[in-house]
Order: structure tokens, then sequence, then C-alpha cells
């Protein structure tokens, strides 16, 4: 049963770069009644003339704890993103709401022949990584794949974390696959170059296998990669996508 959302004050317990334009930001609030993997919440900002400002961002944590773990990417044109990127400090007080979306969520321990793939575009990744996390912390058995689209090996987000992954081919691993659009690392098996749809073909499940599919990232991504889907004979309607704009 998902909780009620309700505004709560948060205090930030914890903050630290993620990529040069991204910042992870950890939030304690003692009356959070838990999340699931794939929800969000808003952030409500006051200026001192009381102007506010809200936006959703997705939360990168599940649980019970009395915590939550933010990956904010800052919009340069945005009202609430450089804020949180660039200014904001431990200790200080934020509003909060949520745990808001029943849709867009993974819940292990559901008994279910359909293998995951997750698919992110930039910081789309922000809640598929709260389902690779949920995914390992359950030791669930599902099968799970994630598709990474991003610009270099600079932009990624949860590096280490997805690097684990990728480097563990034991029982309940997550397999990860990377595009970058812009620069590769050292030794990586493609040019740079944009996802494509062939690409898309070779890399995600394939629809016989009739997959459990997530996909987050920017408008124009999303739209993309379910035209994408469609024309590879994946059932479109069954996907489950969040899409995003500046903030």
């Amino acid at each position: 049963m998902i909780p009620h959302a309700s505004w709560h004050v948060a205090t930030v317990s914890d903050t630290r770069q993620e990529t040069p334009n991204a910042r992870r930001i950890v939030l304690d609030i003692p009356d959070w009644p838990g999340n699931e993997a794939g929800q969000h919440v808003d952030i409500r900002l006051t200026a001192e003339d009381g102007y506010q400002a809200s936006r959703s961002y997705s939360i990168a944590s599940s649980g019970d704890a009395r915590s939550i773990e933010l990956a904010v990417d800052r919009v340069p044109t945005g009202e609430v993103s450089p804020f949180l990127v660039d200014d904001l400090m431990t200790g200080d007080a934020l509003e909060v709401r949520g745990p808001l979306g029943g849709w867009f969520v993974w819940r292990p321990g559901q008994a279910s022949e359909r293998p995951v793939q997750l698919i992110a575009g930039g910081s789309g990744v922000v809640p598929l990584a709260a389902m690779v996390r949920a995914h390992r912390a359950s030791a669930d058995a599902t099968p799970f794949r994630l598709l990474y689209a991003v610009r270099g090996p600079d932009d990624v987000f949860f590096r280490e974390e997805l690097a684990r992954e990728s480097d563990d081919d034991g029982p309940g691993a997550v397999r990860v696959d990377f595009v970058f659009s812009r620069r590769t690392p050292e030794g990586f098996p493609r040019p740079a170059g944009r996802l494509t749809r062939d690409l898309l073909g070779e890399l995600v499940l394939p629809p016989e296998r009739n997959p459990r599919v997530y996909v987050c990232g920017a408008t124009p991504f999303v739209e993309q990669v379910l035209s994408w889907l469609r024309e590879l004979g994946h059932e479109v309607d069954d996907v489950r996508a969040e899409r995003f704009g500046g903030s």
C-alpha cells in the first residue's frame, strides 16, 4: 500500500558532487512514511518576498528509512535545481511533499515470469537506480537489465554502483549497457553516438520475452524510445514511462 502524500519538513544531512552538473542530496525526514522504488517528491522553495517555486524530483532510494536520497541535475534556466545544486548546504531545511506516484514503481518480492528492462536518458536514471538498488538489497530473482544513454563517462550518475553491477555476473546481478553520445571511456567497444533504433533493439530484452519496461528521461528521449519500441514489436501500452522537463 502506497503511503498518503503530505508535506514534510526535511533537513539536509549530506551532499556530494554527483557529476560536474549534478549533486546528490540526502534529506532526513522524521515523519517520512517510507517510499517505493520509482516514486518522487515535490520540493518547494519560498523566497524572502513570499514567492514560491515547486518542482518534482525522483527519489534514488526506497524502503522504510526516515531519510531519502535525491540526485539533482542543474537546469540553468530552472527556478529550483540551480539552488539545490549550487547553494544548498548541510543543515538547511526544505519543504518536501511525498511520496508521490504509484504507476512508475517496482516492488521486489512479487513473483513474476516477466524480466525487467530499464531504459534511462541522462538524469532519468535516478528512479531506475532506486529499482536497481531495491533489486540488489532484496536479492530478488527477477532478471534485470538497464540501458543508460548518457553524454559521457563524467555524466554518469551512480557511477561506482553501476560499475559494480556491470562487473557482477552472479545471480541477481543487473546487466548494465551504456550508450555514450559524445565521449566514451577508454576501451569502450562502440564509438560515441546517439542511441538509435537498431542499437536499442540490440541492447534491450526482445519482445518475445515480454519484459516489463520502464523508460525515464527528457520528453523527446522518452517519446523517441517509445516509438522505436513499438516498431521493434514491444507492447508500448504496457510500458511505464516518466518524462521530465526543465526545473
